[in-house]
């Protein structure tokens, strides 16, 4: 297994870019080689995770072992798919995919699916959830762009178990969680797990080509973001009920399913939009148009007075759960990037360097490698929800789409930089 290139870090700047620097970051050099450093000190940070009796150790902020020996299905998944990428870059990445493929057949896997936690060598919570399950379908992808002998037989068992027992045909969208057997554990249907659906589907595109990946992912576009985005604002509901009505009034779990709306997901499913219209050969439709209207609406909504983007608001902009944590900035990171790319313009530009620098200032852990995963009212890293820093996924995103040439994923030609 070998990617097409290396991904080198040269000796670069101190900050993410010249602030006074003119035009757009993303064509500067010393911001392109200041991505790549953080790139390569995350994927060194977290092969620290590895763990001798299978899978991952979640890492406290100095690269421990934290004690808790749980772990879940899209953790394990989130770093099968990051380390195909280490691979693609030629930063070497081939050890982890192999060591989570095997721990996914291995702790995760329970009858025809895979639990959602697993301890040791058995699943400990056998819930059977959307999210983890087409986290599965983007690992087996990312894996097998980077030629895991397993990455095939994944992708067409993943694809089979999220057909069979989440894909609701009617709907067009990804349905119900499950206990172990089978049985759904509640009326709910969320937006969160069809958002990854859309991303694991367009990865298996690019592994495989087939396009009934890609017709799926636009439908589930469609109805997120052709429907229930402008009838609301420009805010995507995320819960809804059975016959998937909206459920404003929805008050659950507060990471997975907090109430109101959250600038995050806007932010992330605007990049989606983008990179399916890129692989669908940009046909002429609103898409553009429609991925500028979530970004901007999120990024006004989601500013804090202090930087960074709070979790969650409700359908009036008003803010609710004012918690600032990593991923969203990534994600706000991400789109404009792709932005940037298909139409630059000073806004985008002005918003990308704010998202980088206030990442640069408050959550990049520049002596170790990887971010701190939240922060308190005074702009410090704080652990609340989150323990040590939980995972690669979105920070190591945030600084390859930048250095990726196009709108899509294109992981077979992720960045070469030279020395």
């Amino acid at each position: 297994m070998k990617g097409p290139g290396k991904l080198l870090a040269r000796s670069g700047p101190t900050g993410p870019g010249p602030a006074d620097a003119p035009g757009f970051w993303l064509e500067n050099e010393a911001h392109r080689d200041w991505l790549a450093a953080d790139a390569l000190k995350q994927f060194d940070f977290f092969r620290k995770s590895k763990r001798k009796d299978g899978g991952f150790h979640t890492l406290d902020w100095k690269g421990k072992p934290l004690r808790s020996q749980l772990q879940e299905l899209h953790s394990t998944t989130r770093m099968i798919h990051a380390y195909a990428m280490a691979e693609l870059c030629g930063a070497g990445g081939a050890d982890m995919v192999d060591h989570g493929m095997q721990y996914l057949a291995q702790g995760h896997a329970d009858g025809e699916g895979w639990a959602w936690g697993a301890e040791g060598s058995a699943p400990s919570d056998r819930r059977r959830m959307a999210y983890g399950h087409v986290f599965v379908l983007l690992a087996a992808s990312s894996a097998h762009l980077i030629g895991h002998p397993g990455g095939q037989p994944l992708i067409d068992q993943a694809s089979q178990v999220l057909m069979d027992h989440f894909w609701e045909e009617e709907s067009g969208l990804f349905g119900a969680d499950f206990g172990p057997d089978w049985v759904p554990l509640d009326s709910y249907r969320g937006m969160n797990a069809n958002m990854h659906g859309v991303e694991a589907l367009l990865a298996a595109y690019e592994a495989t080509g087939w396009e009934d990946y890609l017709n799926r992912a636009g439908g589930i576009l469609g109805y997120f973001l052709g429907r229930m985005a402008p009838a609301y604002g420009w805010r995507i509901p995320e819960h809804y009920g059975p016959d998937w009505s909206v459920d404003l009034g929805y008050d659950g779990d507060p990471m997975f399913r907090p109430a109101g709306t959250t600038p995050g997901h806007s932010l992330e499913f605007a990049r989606l939009l983008l990179q399916h219209w890129d692989l669908s050969g940009r046909p002429e439709n609103e898409a553009p148009s429609v991925a500028h209207d979530l970004a901007q609406q999120a990024l006004t909504d989601g500013w804090s007075e202090d930087g960074g983007l709070i979790y969650t608001v409700d359908f009036d902009g008003a803010p609710l759960l004012t918690d600032r944590y990593w991923w969203p900035v990534t994600e706000g990171i991400g789109v404009l990037a792709s932005l940037i790319k298909l139409d630059p313009q000073e806004i985008y530009e002005e918003w990308y360097r704010r998202l980088w620098t206030f990442a640069h200032e408050h959550f990049i852990d520049h002596k170790r490698g990887g971010w701190y995963p939240a922060l308190n009212a005074k702009g410090k890293p704080v652990e609340t929800q989150f323990k040590g820093k939980p995972d690669i996924y979105h920070a190591l995103q945030a600084t390859l789409y930048p250095l990726a040439p196009g709108l899509s994923r294109q992981i077979t030609s992720l960045p070469l930089i030279t020395a």
